[in-house]
């Protein structure tokens, strides 16, 4: 065709076809589903190819092979047009609530796998296309296909345990079991609904019919099963159901049997019509050509080749997984695109004589495929180097990213920490070019092709067709390594490969190459050539380390920081390498491997994950459609799955809506000389600039304080500060003429971390302070004293929805109605009430659902519902906006940093004395609710344990950063970890065991907290922490690790055992109330408003089984719309994890209400239905709708006298975990975890475990992984989940228990069910110690008996360093203020 002509767009679309004559090439596929097709299921969460939140299959029909091919693919990175020809299949395409679930949306439903359900349509959409391409998948396939996918609620638990249902060995297992058990009915699965609810006389109290002989569920009440079971027990019959004599025990959340039966020959076909098309004519040049953007997409290498030599300055791509990051977040621009994902001769993989031959174009996937099925065939000696690749391809990125992304792609790119470079230059690899003439010419790719950073020697015109990989000979030795910040999806912080020739012993030929070490990849060609002709033995060990350490040198400010832990992984890397060598090697005069060092070289073998939930059963006399106690599923959880739940964003867009983007600053201080938005205002769609000007109301606003400016006006405070916002025709327009906006400074010096604020006394008003006792006398009666500090670092919260908004302006009354993804209705609408200049009335917002929010939408989302708002008056039209991930990160907040200063005194035996402390937070640029959370710190800073003499202060620190926020635990967390660390150093100090130091120190029975309230639950701390002890196998565990560690010197085991004491409500008295509005309309069914706000922790669900046993009805007939400050006004926020207690008593309150309406209708016709005493009260003009409030008994705590109580009540928990650590590199797994939590008697035990398994995991990325790093000028760098790292699937532990504490009904709250969404997170502080135990072992093994620090996060940095050794030890810290930092920790 001409390159003249322009294409139509034709592809196919869950069935339907798809034709476009004027598509957008600029347009991704994420886009044009959502914008063009309406089809809003699949998720824009990062746009960089992270998350998996926008994943679609993509299909594909070659008409030579006739064979038809399923890839899952990040619809947010797929460049639209690349899909021409192809069939899309989006969350919407495989069932519906209308038309009925496939298998994959019902199982994560059932099995209680979605939360917020933000990620549930991509997570739904990788398993669909796993299932389209292997029908009975293992496991380690299910965990492979989620690489890409993350979720920040779950846990990832109730997710792989409702997909292992489709293995092969699930099916096997699960038949095993019913012929082995099949008489037993607390095995057998004809159970009603999963609901265990007891049917008749006949059956067991779990409705199942029951054969064996005497079998104590057959009783007819509980004493007499429990006599039943004490008769069973004394003849040695344990039996697992009853559990201190009260009621049963259960450890099934969901019934697999319930579950469709998936049977792939019922899956939807690829589309007949396309393969007619594809069949009909031969492939051809596509073209398309609109906005500034010409893509164009050849088949052949001659057709590329004029396209380049028409567009000598295009762009080649392949899978977009480069250019499209660029796009998104370096705003970089390309004319023209030319994709060479088409062209034949790139495409082409093959064995030839020599080895292996990769055509540019092919995917990372298809390499690893066609070299597994060929290793298979191969002499095992030819494939080492195959074997590498194939290894490290599994940590390369996440799956979509591997189905789309090109081998040449990766090569021509040239990162420093390409995961491939360095194996494809060790092995001796060359490179195939054309240029535009035909002239073809090979380089071999470690002689000089990288020549800068990101610069190689391929010439302008030249194009790279294919890498050829030689096989290894008999004598050669291939290893690779990568060491990340997490394994799975994460580039390396150090990576390397290494190959070497032995003739027996004597070394003939090596390569050694290194990425992260350098702007290119390395060759340690000084080494190399050093060791040519040695014998491969000790002393040659010794002189690479000695040479490697000088040839592979950083200077202390490099870029990417860590500059000691790097240079410490090419030793590690190396020595791992040597090791492995010797112990492949047959040659006896090669130094055998001593047992303790082979650990070195074992990867970790992760198992397949296993895990028991325990919870108590519903009474025997229960209701059966009283719904509390129940696991029932999250009321949205289909819709979630269907892709068919409404997000802010998915809301259709209004009438002449406009989109808003806005103008950060990018100082972290200084004055503003002058803005010009004059170029923006010229652009084409524009429609206005908005700033400080333009606010008709207030521009200050703020929770407690009011000092945070809305709009900067003559200075900006920090990094991502709002100075203006754009309102254009859509996102695109708007977010360009946003960059356009010129923004002069004078800068001014910033304050960016703790040590920076402390130096300089720069901190927020009041400095709190608690005391009790005499610390002074405390410290004179002790024996013996510790003093130190310790660091715990930020948390993104990471919602998967980012800060979202419409704001729709009224015509009337200057009123306005927002649609806010929002924790706090009421602070957002009294902000924007206020920044308009109207009363609260004029505002309503409306809230359907958050997709996450964990405290990062209380507070921060008022910042751009305000400033959306002042631009909706402003032009008088409705406007949307949602945050980018890079904008969100950079603009939003965190949880806190927190530094602990202490010094404590105690006994011999181990008995605090005596405790002085000052904790410092990183409050940020405005005070937010830093007040709050420090006050939290501070009441939380003993944790379990019975302080006599305490003078704690608490410093909030005012810095140069975006004001610090609200996150899930609200500064329990930080003081709760610098408590157990005090612990474990008191442990230390005085030679006993971590456990007897805890338990030595418990509050016991009578005591106060060091603020004096009383605590009447102390006991039940106990029971949580004897209980995970039993449950855990403690006692046992610890000899094992013992042996373990004394038999292995390089991978190293801790266990450890945390308790957790956790006080509920908020401190400020006025927010501990609910509120609820409850409607019966005529046909018996009830509408439920109340103050709370879904977010994916199963309030709405929970607010319902509280109606349903108040109303007596069953839960089917109660709904719950949304969350407006026009139904329910004045509500707190939904924070805390109180949601349920305050809003649940509420409800119970309206309900209760209209019950009592009704009663006078029941005595009268006892035997009619609900509806029937509906219909009659209507008709007797009773009020069928009733309000409930609730406020909690609570005195408070007043700062100035230092009385009162803060908290309503505690809620306790215990948690033990094994961890196994890499002390070469820093890795570490997590073997096992048990966790006992009290929450009551639970409303819904799926959820509440869901609660905690996904609150675990949360502290889990905040003390091992996640960490946000600064430039020293106040630029987040780790923005993005390609910088910053949240666990991922493979994080969670190998096995996970979970059981809630029975027998403990609270009767403070709703339902005897205590809180439950934040407290279990600090339990993870469980996997922190556990670290730290394995450190001490390792250090120990070097001779070093001395306590050390460790701060939070413990990354695979802090923990290989502080594994220190003959490698460590020659790489001293730098000295600060000797240099400048690549970053710095705040």
């Amino acid at each position: 065709m001409s390159l003249k002509e322009n294409n139509v767009l034709i592809f196919f679309c869950n069935g339907q076809k798809i034709t476009d004559d004027n598509v957008d090439p600029n347009l991704t596929l994420l886009s044009y589903l959502r914008l063009k097709l309406r089809l809003t299921g699949s998720k824009l969460g990062c746009g960089e190819g992270g998350c998996g939140a926008c994943t679609v299959m993509i299909s594909s029909y070659d008409r030579l092979t006739k064979k038809i091919t399923h890839i899952s693919a990040n619809a947010c990175l797929t460049p639209i047009c690349q899909v021409h020809m192809m069939a899309v299949t989006t969350v919407e395409g495989i069932g519906s609530i209308k038309d009925g679930l496939h298998p994959v949306q019902e199982r994560i439903a059932k099995a209680h796998g979605s939360q917020c359900g933000f990620c549930t349509p991509g997570i739904v959409m990788s398993m669909y296309t796993l299932l389209r391409n292997n029908h009975q998948p293992t496991m380690t396939d299910i965990e492979d296909t989620f690489q890409g996918n993350l979720c920040r609620c779950t846990g990832y638990r109730p997710i792989l345990e409702g997909y292992r249902t489709f293995t092969k060995d699930y099916q096997n297992d699960a038949l095993d079991e019913y012929k082995s058990q099949a008489n037993c009915c607390q095995i057998r699965d004809d159970v009603n609904n999963g609901n265990h609810v007891r049917s008749s006389k006949d059956e067991g109290l779990n409705g199942r019919q029951c054969y064996q002989v005497n079998c104590c569920q057959m009783q007819d009440d509980l004493k007499n099963r429990e006599e039943h079971c004490v008769n069973s027990q004394s003849n040695g019959n344990k039996c697992c159901m009853i559990s201190n004599g009260k009621r049963q025990i259960s450890t099934k959340l969901f019934q697999p049997s319930e579950f469709m039966e998936y049977d792939p020959t019922q899956e939807k076909i690829f589309p007949p019509e396309l393969i007619l098309m594809l069949e009909k004519e031969e492939p051809k040049l596509v073209k398309f050509e609109r906005n500034g953007l010409t893509w164009i997409r050849p088949v052949n290498l001659l057709q590329l080749s004029a396209v380049r030599n028409n567009f000598p300055n295009s762009k080649l791509v392949s899978g977009n997984t480069e250019i499209g990051v660029d796009v998104k977040l370096k705003k970089m621009q390309y004319p023209v695109l030319v994709s060479v994902s088409h062209v034949t001769e790139l495409n082409n993989i093959y064995l030839c004589e020599t080895g292996v031959s990769i055509g540019a174009s092919v995917t990372l996937s298809r390499i690893e495929d066609f070299l597994k099925e060929n290793m298979d065939k191969l002499p095992d000696f030819q494939c080492k180097s195959f074997a590498a690749i194939v290894d490290m391809l599994h940590w390369f990125a996440g799956q979509q990213i591997r189905n789309v992304a090109g081998i040449g792609g990766n090569i021509i790119t040239g990162s420093p920490i390409s995961d491939l470079n360095p194996i494809l230059m060790a092995a001796g690899c060359t490179l195939d070019f054309a240029d535009t003439k035909g002239v073809h010419r090979s380089l071999p790719i470690a002689e000089q092709f990288y020549t800068g950073y990101r610069k190689n020697a391929m010439k302008a015109n030249e194009t790279l067709i294919s890498i050829n990989i030689p096989y290894t000979k008999k004598t050669e030795h291939f290893k690779a390594f990568k060491q990340a910040h997490r394994r799975d999806d994460d580039i390396a912080i150090v990576n390397a490969a290494f190959r070497v020739d032995l003739h027996d012993e004597v070394v003939h030929d090596s390569s050694m190459a290194f990425g992260g070490m350098a702007p290119t990849t390395k060759m340690a060609k000084q080494t190399m050539n050093k060791i040519i002709g040695r014998h491969w033995d000790k002393s040659l060990l010794d002189d690479v380390i000695v040479s490697l350490a000088n040839e592979m040198t950083l200077a202390p400010g490099a870029p990417g920081g860590m500059t000691e832990y790097r240079q410490s992984l090419v030793l590690s890397f190396f020595f791992k390498f040597y090791l492995s060598i010797n112990q492949e090697t047959c040659n006896k005069n090669i130094p055998k491997v001593s047992p303790s060092d082979t650990s070195a070289t074992f990867p970790f073998k992760r198992d397949e994950v296993k895990s028991t939930q325990m919870f108590q059963e519903i009474a025997n006399d229960q209701s059966p459609i009283d719904p509390v106690g129940r696991p029932l599923v999250h009321l949205s959880a289909y819709q979630q799955a269907t892709g068919e739940a409404v997000y802010v964003d998915d809301i259709v867009a209004f009438q002449n809506e406009l989109y808003m983007a806005v103008v950060l600053s990018k100082k972290a201080l200084a004055k503003i000389k002058y803005v010009d938005a004059t170029s923006a205002l010229s652009m084409r769609g524009v429609h206005a600039f908005i700033d400080h000007k333009d606010v008709p109301g207030s521009n200050l606003i703020g929770e407690i304080e009011q000092d945070e400016e809305l709009f900067a006006t003559d200075k900006v405070t920090c990094v991502g500060q709002y100075i203006g916002a754009i309102v254009a025709d859509n996102q695109e327009i708007a977010q360009r003429a946003a960059r356009m906006v010129r923004v002069e400074y004078q800068d001014l010096e910033p304050i960016l971390s703790i040590k920076d604020a402390i130096a300089k006394e720069s901190y927020f008003k009041p400095i709190y302070r608690l005391e009790k006792g005499n610390v002074t006398n405390g410290f004179e009666s002790s024996d013996k004293m510790i003093e130190g500090e310790m660091r715990i670092g930020e948390q993104e919260h990471f919602y998967l929805e980012t800060q979202s908004c419409i704001a729709v302006p009224k015509q009337e009354e200057d009123f306005m109605e927002v649609f806010s993804a929002t924790q706090d209705l009421q602070l957002a609408q009294t902000t924007i009430a206020n920044v308009l200049g109207v009363k609260y009335h004029k505002v309503n917002i409306r809230t359907k659902r958050l997709g996450g929010g964990f405290g990062g939408k209380e507070t921060r989302s008022c910042n751009l519902s305000a400033a959306l708002a002042v631009a909706a008056r402003r032009v008088g039209r409705p406007l949307r906006c949602m945050l980018d991930r890079d904008e969100d990160m950079a603009s939003t907040g965190t949880r806190h940093a927190f530094l602990g200063r202490y010094k404590v005194g105690f006994s011999n035996d181990g008995k605090i004395q005596s405790l002085k402390i000052c904790l410092y937070s990183n409050s940020g640029n405005a005070l937010d609710l830093s007040a709050s959370v420090m006050e939290c710190a501070l009441f939380h800073l003993q944790n379990a344990y019975h302080l006599p003499n305490v003078d704690a202060y608490g410093y909030c620190c005012k810095t140069n950063i975006p004001s610090n926020t609200a996150f899930r635990g609200f500064g329990r967390p930080q003081a709760f970890l610098i408590m157990e660390n005090l612990m474990s150093e008191i442990s230390f100090s005085c030679g006993m065991t971590k456990n007897m130091i805890r338990e030595l120190n418990f509050l016991q029975v009578g005591q106060s907290t060091y603020y004096n309230q009383k605590i009447d639950e102390v006991h039940l701390l106990k029971r949580c922490w004897d209980e995970c002890l039993e449950k855990s196998d403690y006692e046992v565990r610890q000899s094992k690790v013992a042996e373990f560690n004394r038999l292995h010197r390089w991978k190293k085991r801790g266990l450890s055992i945390i308790p957790l004491l956790y006080g509920v409500g908020f401190t400020e008295v006025f927010m501990n109330k609910g509120a609820a509005f409850v409607i019966i309309y005529q046909d018996g069914s009830v509408l439920l408003s109340h103050g709370g706000v879904e977010m994916g922790q199963g309030l709405y669900t929970k607010m319902i089984q509280v109606a349903s046993r108040t109303l007596k009805i069953p839960s089917d007939q109660i709904f719950t719309d949304e969350t407006s400050t026009n139904k329910v006004p004045n509500t707190s926020p939904t924070a805390g994890s109180v949601s349920s207690d305050l809003n649940g008593m509420a409800v119970k309150i309206a309900c209760e209400k209209l019950y009592k309406r009704l009663e006078p209708y029941r005595k009268q016709k006892p035997d009619k239905t609900w509806s029937d005493w509906v219909a009659a009260s209507y008709m007797d003009r009773v009020s069928l709708f009733a309000t409930g409030f609730y406020k909690t008994p609570l005195t408070g705590f007043d700062w100035n006298t230092k009385t009162g109580e803060p908290f309503h009540y505690f809620t306790s928990g215990a948690a033990v975990s094994e961890v196994e650590i890499d002390c070469l590199t820093g890795d570490h797994v997590v073997l096992r975890t048990d966790i006992v939590m009290d929450v009551g008697d639970s409303i819904n035990p799926a959820i509440d475990i869901g609660q905690i398994e996904g609150g675990f995991i949360q502290g889990y990325g905040l003390f091992t992984l996640e960490e946000h790093r600064w430039s020293p000028s106040g630029q987040l760098l780790t923005k993005g989940p390609g910088f910053y790292k949240i666990p991922s699937f493979t994080d969670i532990p190998v096995e996970f228990n979970v059981s809630l504490l029975d027998g403990v009904p609270h009767t403070k709250v709703v339902c005897s069910s205590k809180a439950i969404g934040e407290p279990p997170l600090f339990l993870a502080g469980s996997v922190f110690f556990a670290i730290k135990e394995a450190i001490l072992a390792s250090r120990k093994d070097c001779g070093i008996e001395s306590s050390f620090r460790l701060d939070s996060p413990a990354t695979a940095e802090r923990i290989r360093m502080a594994c220190s050794d003959t490698f460590t030890e020659k790489f001293p810290p730098s000295v600060p203020g000797t240099f400048t930092p690549f970053f710095i920790r705040s």
